[in-house]
């Protein structure tokens, strides 16, 4: 498996990991009425800062979600999709790198909410 490098390889990690999302009871209600048109744009641009240093994504990520109902286990099911998402398309250390920060701002979003 190859690492992730390109623009192109964030896209997909993106898209595969939205698809997962959708497909899950617990996650997708919070996405089924979502703009992806939007929204999809947004994460790639996201993550391509993240782990490309590319520039373009300006939002605060964790005021985003701040208003949304949710609850430990809605954060440990977000980073078991993505984890596996990754873990079955890429290896090295851009891959390291994306499990790392999911996990960074999984608890940054969870740390700020009310319990």
């Amino acid at each position: 498996m190859d690492d992730i490098k390109t623009h192109a390889d964030i896209e997909k990690m993106v898209n595969l990991f939205y698809a997962k999302v959708m497909q899950d009871d617990l996650l997708s209600p919070f996405f089924k009425n979502l703009n992806f048109e939007k929204h999809l744009p947004k994460m790639i641009d996201f993550w391509a800062f993240v782990l490309l240093d590319e520039v373009g994504y300006s939002t605060n990520v964790t005021e985003k979600h701040l208003q949304m109902a949710l609850k430990k286990e809605h954060f440990t099911q977000w980073l078991n999709l993505f984890n596996e998402t990754i873990n079955q398309n890429w290896k090295g250390e851009k891959a390291t790198l994306a499990k790392e920060r999911a996990y960074l701002i999984g608890w940054t979003i969870e740390s700020k909410m009310v319990k």
